[in-house]
């Protein structure tokens, strides 16, 4: 089986996060840039996987900047046998449709039984990759799955919901993705890292995939301005001389959060 496992590098979920006001694209180097969490937990359900049954290649697949490379490559680290990466100038600022389009060329590239990806990133949370790239793929989803299960010729898992647990399954090829609800992913070990530096690590451009992100042939989102959070205000204080709750009633109704 092969398994394709979808990662990111992201500014750092605890580190600053700042727009750049001119350009409306992320400020990459505000902060340290790592692998995306979730991405982690979706490589360590398909490496879980691949411990059990012998014969299974799991291959990390990524679209950034030439420098994310070191990052990826942690996804080797941890024990996936290949990467794949998609590093073309065209694609700065590629909204969440032209990445499901170049993702989707990637897997093809790649060839697949599963993919595998996380539910949302943690910079863009845009939370439809999942679905878009199974539509371009033409094969069946499983999306914001909190237990995973897979088998030869099919996939299920557990979907949470307001109403309860939904059971789904779908037949391989497929595209599932996780929530936070997966166990932590692994820690690269010594032998892993070393072993990362002599694993296949391919990177592509766009011409390599044969796909044409020209707006006149694929529209694409437009940024028409960006500014900055404003500063948060002081509050009102309200003090209780015998009206105190007509007074929050009244800031209440005046805000409409009543």
């Amino acid at each position: 089986m092969k398994i394709v496992v979808l990662v990111k590098e992201v500014p750092d979920t605890y580190g600053d996060r700042k727009l750049n006001l001119e350009t409306g694209l992320a400020e990459r180097g505000a902060s340290d840039r790592v692998l995306d969490e979730i991405g982690e937990r979706a490589l360590e359900v398909a490496l879980k996987y691949a411990d059990a049954n012998a014969g299974t290649e799991v291959q990390v697949v990524s679209m950034a900047s030439e420098d994310a490379a070191a990052t990826i490559r942690k996804g080797l680290a941890m024990g996936a046998a290949t990467a794949l990466q998609v590093v073309d100038p065209a694609l700065a600022g590629a909204d969440l449709g032209v990445t499901a389009r170049v993702l989707a060329a990637a897997v093809q590239r790649a060839g697949f039984d599963l993919v595998i990806t996380g539910n949302l990133s943690t910079d863009g949370s845009g939370g439809v990759l999942p679905a878009m790239l199974a539509e371009h793929l033409g094969v069946p989803q499983a999306t914001a799955l909190s237990a995973v299960t897979i088998a030869d010729g099919s996939v299920s898992g557990t979907r949470a919901s307001d109403a309860g647990a939904a059971q789904v399954t779908a037949p391989l090829p497929a595209v599932i993705s996780i929530t936070e609800a997966l166990p932590d992913a692994r820690f690269p070990n010594f032998k892993g890292i070393m072993a990362a530096k002599k694993k296949p690590f391919e990177t592509v451009s766009l011409a390599d995939l044969g796909v044409d992100i020209d707006p006149a042939s694929a529209p694409q989102s437009i940024l028409t301005t960006v500014s900055e959070k404003p500063p948060r205000g002081a509050g009102v204080k309200i003090t209780d001389e015998g009206d105190a709750g007509e007074k929050l009633a009244a800031f209440l109704i005046e805000n409409r959060l009543a």
